[in-house]
């Protein structure tokens, strides 16, 4: 596996190759020596002809007597052999530094010392270099600009990857299927289409995720009761903005979906998904394997299947009940809570149920002087 001194790259080998080449998303130094083969670049022209010779089989290693590193120059191999006899050596895991500089940076990584703190957050690093890096959040100072948009960026490593955009390179690829990113880490999250894997593990129940987002996701739509955000017209609230959103329509009577074929509009997208189904056989229909039910949305045949298993994952905390789906848990759990998720928006008063704040909100209206605008009901 290609290997620089801070971070993997990409290449044919199957050997371990080191070279001096300081490149790194952290070090920000101007890089005027661009790779036309991976688009990487380097601060100095020698570190661009050392790289070059990475993408070639050709080139001739060097090879480490003591341990299984390979370089590309006799220069590089003998700077690291003077590591293996270095009088400055690691007490706790035996590695060696050509100076007392390096080897003192390294001894943070066993103590934990950062002696380096930002001033404005408190936060502390290792090096300076890092805290250099760090400020620049606080400040806002971009100082990589891309010359080919008004992108900037605090750090080079950054605009190297979002002049891909630009590019369109994607050098990482997956090898079983012709998916390919821009970016590593989008191809390590790709990879879990794949492999099923779910790191991502719920502590309130037995759920999993793929991604961090869909965990933060379900835990503020599953068993968290916080709803910040209130409707101004029945007064019903909400986690997030988005189902907001999507409930004052019903309200307004805004129907921005609209179908191609025919005049009709619809308030939500799976009643245009629907529609298109029913009435213009556009779509595929989902076919239960057990009765040969048809459901027009995937969704709903996940939640069909459920009750052919007797499957019931989500679990109340209060009690022993579980239930198929997470709307019914959210119903049952009012029972154990005096959680009120329905708030005036005249006066502020919360109530449990929508019917008593549809009454209170007509009362209270009225006698603030106010026009009854809940005109429509869900």
């Amino acid at each position: 596996m290609l290997c620089c001194t801070y971070c993997t790259g990409e290449g044919p080998f199957e050997v371990k190759i080191e070279a001096d080449i300081t490149e790194h998303p952290l070090d920000d130094k101007p890089r005027p020596y661009l790779c036309m083969v991976c688009d990487k670049r380097f601060t100095r022209k020698g570190h661009l002809n050392v790289h070059k010779q990475l993408h070639s089989t050709e080139g001739q290693l060097y090879s480490c007597t003591q341990c299984d590193k390979c370089f590309t120059s006799q220069r590089y191999l003998k700077k690291h052999m003077n590591a293996h006899s270095s009088k400055y050596k690691c007490d706790k895991c035996g590695k060696c530094f050509p100076d007392i500089t390096k080897l003192t940076v390294h001894r943070r990584s066993h103590s934990g010392e950062k002696p380096f703190e930002c001033t404005l957050c408190s936060k502390r690093f290792t090096t300076s270099r890092y805290l250099v890096v760090h400020s620049r959040i606080h400040s806002g100072e971009k100082p990589y600009k891309c010359h080919l948009c008004d992108k900037a960026f605090s750090e080079s490593g950054k605009l190297n990857t979002h002049m891909r955009v630009h590019t369109g390179d994607k050098p990482y690829k997956c090898h079983l299927c012709d998916k390919a990113c821009s970016r590593s880490g989008d191809l390590n999250t790709h990879m879990r289409v794949h492999t099923g894997y779910k790191p991502y593990k719920c502590s309130l129940c037995d759920k999993s995720f793929s991604h961090s987002s869909h965990l933060q996701s379900h835990k503020r739509c599953v068993h968290s009761n916080r709803r910040p955000y209130d409707c101004r017209y029945c007064g019903k609230l909400f986690k997030s903005s988005h189902d907001l959103k999507r409930h004052v329509r019903i309200h307004t009577g805004a129907k921005p979906y609209s179908c191609r074929h025919c005049s009709d509009c619809f308030t939500f997208h799976d009643q245009l998904k629907i529609h298109l189904l029913k009435s213009h056989d556009e779509g595929t229909w989902f076919t239960c394997h057990i009765c040969q039910n048809k459901f027009s949305l995937n969704g709903n045949l996940k939640k069909h299947i459920l009750r052919h298993e007797v499957l019931k994952p989500y679990v109340c905390r209060e009690c022993v009940r579980s239930f198929c789906t997470a709307g019914e848990l959210r119903n049952h759990q009012l029972k154990h809570s005096d959680f009120k998720q329905f708030c005036c928006g005249s006066c502020g008063n919360l109530y449990k149920h929508k019917q008593y704040v549809v009454k209170h909100f007509k009362r209270c209206s009225d006698r603030l002087g106010f026009v009854n605008v809940l005109t429509r009901q869900e």
